[in-house]
């Protein structure tokens, strides 16, 4: 098996979102977390690649932006666990919603980590609590990321037209659980890149508040058990 390495930060759905993926092909991989101000820590990226996380590195392989990472694990390790539906309304339905949740359901997120002082305060305690960058690094991290994220999630709602961060990502929530039903998975029967992508971004959220009101229902619960299952069953030891 190659060695992989994940470029990441704790905060970030779209980490969480590639780590989905990589638990549930029952991959190892190391993390190297990144300094999310200096951005140091990433290694030399493919030409057009913005510096941001997350990156994969896999053999003489560096694959940059979570969607991308997915086609390639699913390219490179198929068979125990495969993100795409063999069925082609499915795959469809699987992709879109992939998008949805990348380019709605995540720009919702940091509203609620970081969009009060408190909350921004708990963020800096999970970033201190998960980096290696030694004491000033980390105290720029924890007080100036936490003041710069804090003024990004005031700037979020307002660019979308929002005013209550919690009142949007609970939107969200309604419209995943509608798409969801009864079904065990997003988009039928079999787990798809739809649920890796939703699964990575509400664990980015453990130990907020909202996790836990997120939680209270029942169907979104029990889906993201299952999910979560399978995560653990398959993770490499």
């Amino acid at each position: 098996m190659e060695d992989l390495t994940l470029y990441q930060f704790e905060l970030c759905p779209y980490c969480h979102k590639v780590r989905a993926g990589l638990e549930l092909k029952g991959l190892a991989y190391r993390k190297v977390e990144v300094n999310p101000m200096s951005k140091k820590e990433l290694p030399p990226l493919p030409a057009g690649a913005p510096k941001k996380v997350p990156v994969l590195q896999s053999g003489g392989d560096t694959v940059a932006d979570s969607t991308a990472i997915l086609a390639f694990l699913d390219e490179k390790f198929p068979g125990k666990v495969d993100f795409r539906p063999a069925d082609e309304a499915a795959r469809k339905r699987a992709t879109e919603i992939e998008e949805w949740v990348d380019s709605e359901l995540i720009f919702a997120l940091p509203t609620v980590i970081y969009g009060k002082w408190g909350e921004a305060v708990k963020a800096a305690q999970v970033t201190a609590r998960s980096s290696n960058f030694g004491f000033l690094s980390n105290l720029g991290v924890r007080v100036g990321g936490s003041l710069i994220m804090h003024q990004v999630s005031k700037r979020l709602l307002q660019k979308r037209g929002k005013t209550d961060a919690h009142q949007w990502v609970g939107e969200c929530v309604d419209q995943f659980e509608q798409w969801l039903g009864d079904r065990k998975f997003v988009t039928g029967p079999e787990l798809s890149v739809a649920d890796v992508a939703m699964h990575g971004a509400l664990t980015c959220v453990k130990g907020f508040p909202i996790y836990g009101d997120i939680m209270r229902r029942p169907r979104v619960a029990a889906w993201f058990d299952g999910v979560q299952a399978m995560r653990e069953a398959n993770r490499a030891s």
